[in-house]
């Protein structure tokens, strides 16, 4: 069965009205506010902007620009929070982005993603399904793309959140962000949360992407539809602290208040304490 989450026309679009709204968060602030640290380590509003222009001209084929030699120039792969390639390949486009002002980052955004978007829409079917090599190995160009989708929601919140702007985290975009993010949840219980054979976890899940999901634990983790025996353990949370401590952008320590757990509660604290698995 074809995954509609996947489907061509819905995900572009929605690719494109996320680059329309990251570009809607930072039209007209001053450069103060370019600078604004968020809670990615080390990257402000500019350079997390920066990042998802960058790598949506690595898409294009483009190679980040030159060192500007009037600033220090850095081992980006000793940063503390470089723990791979891709990662040292995001800093290096990152630092060599930073020394524009805001505004024309802006207008270089504009323009990669203008050129994505005329790439994207002249793709066929047989492109959006070739193989090819992602962040999370070797998917289709279309699962790419829901990756591509969520990255750019998450930096969306990012961005919201440092520069204390409310967005909206539902809709059609939240949800197939959603649900790329949801694809790691099982295995994240069980190989960092230590969630036990046998378990059934249920998070109950409110605000903006509201639903029940329920995790089986035999041999592997997987979503179920419901259990036949009482859950060990129901987490009640809304969605924007969900996906907020999934990208390990906050702690749950942090949010108790927020957190309501019944049944096993030592297990239900040691979940939400180790969820996060991207950042």
């Amino acid at each position: 069965m074809t995954d509609p989450t996947l489907d061509r026309t819905a995900l572009t679009t929605a690719l494109f009205e996320e680059w329309d709204a990251l570009a809607a968060l930072v039209t007209d602030i001053d450069e103060n506010r370019w600078r604004t640290s968020t809670a990615l380590p080390g990257w402000s509003v500019f350079d997390t902007l920066a990042h998802v222009a960058g790598v949506e001209s690595w898409l294009l084929g483009e190679r980040p620009p030159a060192h500007d030699p009037a600033t220090e120039k850095v081992d980006v792969s000793t940063l503390p929070h470089v723990r791979n390639q891709t990662g040292v390949l995001n800093e290096i486009w990152v630092d060599r982005l930073r020394p524009l002002p805001g505004t024309q980052l802006l207008e270089l955004f504009h323009d990669v993603v203008g050129r994505r978007r005329k790439a994207l829409s002249a793709m066929g079917e047989q492109e959006w399904q070739a193989e090819t090599p992602s962040p999370i190995g070797q998917v289709s160009y279309g699962r790419f793309m829901r990756v591509r989708l969520f990255d750019c929601w998450m930096h969306e919140l990012d961005i919201a959140d440092a520069l204390g702007v409310r967005v909206d985290e539902g809709g059609r975009r939240g949800e197939l962000a959603f649900a790329e993010f949801l694809g790691s949840v099982p295995r994240v219980v069980v190989k960092k949360g230590g969630a036990p054979d046998g378990s059934r976890i249920t998070f109950a899940v409110t605000g903006a992407l509201a639903r029940p999901l329920h995790i089986q634990v035999a041999g592997r983790a997987s979503f179920v539809d419901g259990f036949d025996e009482p859950a060990t353990v129901e987490i009640q949370l809304p969605s924007e602290l969900f996906v907020r401590l999934g990208g390990g952008r906050t702690t749950a320590d942090e949010h108790l208040d927020q957190i309501a757990i019944t049944g096993d509660e030592q297990l239900g604290l040691q979940l939400v304490r180790n969820l996060a698995f991207t950042l």
